[in-house]
């Protein structure tokens, strides 16, 4: 995929009702470390696949393919041309978050179910609306200076080196730091420019805070989500007895070395082709 097909390619997942992938696609172009692809048809293109390197974790998403092209094998196509290149720039553990149509296909060629995300959603609150404030007081905008610690913190958590993304997006706009009284980094949201929030917490009285403020950010007119793995159940409880409710879910399958990494630190995903 070419920056000029990111929009094109864009309109036909838009079509095939996949919703708006316009300035996603425009990312994955120009960012040097995403893989994207398309398929292309008689000059048309009929389907994409994303990769992502997260140092030795490659991320498989955006496998599409159009409605009325499906059924001849060009999913598959498109799933292992992906997994090649990921493979190819070193990456020796593969991820992926797969749909109940799609899971068969990616078992077939070496995936197994590692866990599955839970995507839950809560109102905004109103900027007084806070039911811990000393709490969310202590989260702030980004500083440039946070980018080290956020990235260690982070590489933690995931068992990934997203410092390129983190690097790509936060801002002091679109990322918000909590500070422990000690002055460490306890936890962080980065947004990308799409939606999505990358949110890693190893306390979660730290996570909360972090939601809050999200909560509080976009005000009571719209709504906020978070994601959190099977592993992380006391967390799940924790947001539903705070009035956050299940809104999708789905299996998240890996392939070759083992993670190492905290699932119980992760409420939030930038998304499911770039983890």
């Amino acid at each position: 995929m070419t920056p000029a097909d990111a929009d094109p390619a864009a309109a036909v997942v838009l079509a095939g009702g996949w919703g708006e992938r316009t300035l996603f696609f425009r990312f994955v172009t120009a960012a040097p470390g995403c893989r994207p692809i398309v398929a292309e048809i008689d000059g048309e293109i009929v389907g994409t696949g994303v990769g992502t390197v997260n140092g030795p974790v490659g991320w498989v998403g955006t496998i599409f393919v159009a409605p009325d092209r499906r059924g001849h094998g060009l999913g598959m196509a498109l799933t292992r041309t992906v997994v090649d290149t990921l493979d190819s720039a070193g990456c020796r553990t593969l991820v992926l978050v797969a749909t109940e149509q799609g899971r068969p296909m990616y078992e077939r060629i070496g995936f197994t179910v590692q866990t599955a995300y839970r995507t839950v959603e809560a109102p905004g609150l109103a900027a007084d609306g806070a039911t811990d404030e000393p709490a969310a007081g202590r989260v702030r905008p980004f500083a440039a200076s946070d980018l080290d610690a956020i990235a260690h913190l982070d590489r933690t958590a995931t068992g990934e080196d997203r410092r390129h993304l983190l690097e790509a997006f936060a801002t002091p706009e679109s990322a918000r730091c909590l500070v422990r009284p000690d002055g460490t980094l306890g936890g962080f949201v980065v947004r990308a420019p799409w939606g999505g929030g990358a949110t890693v917490a190893p306390d979660p009285d730290d996570a909360v805070a972090i939601l809050e403020a999200r909560l509080r950010g976009v005000g009571p007119e719209r709504r906020v989500r978070a994601g959190v793995l099977t592993e992380n159940a006391a967390g799940h409880q924790r947001l539903s007895e705070l009035g956050w409710t299940d809104a999708w879910s789905a299996p998240r399958l890996v392939r070759g070395a083992p993670l190492d990494w905290d699932p119980t630190a992760l409420w939030g995903q930038f998304n499911h082709a770039l983890g």
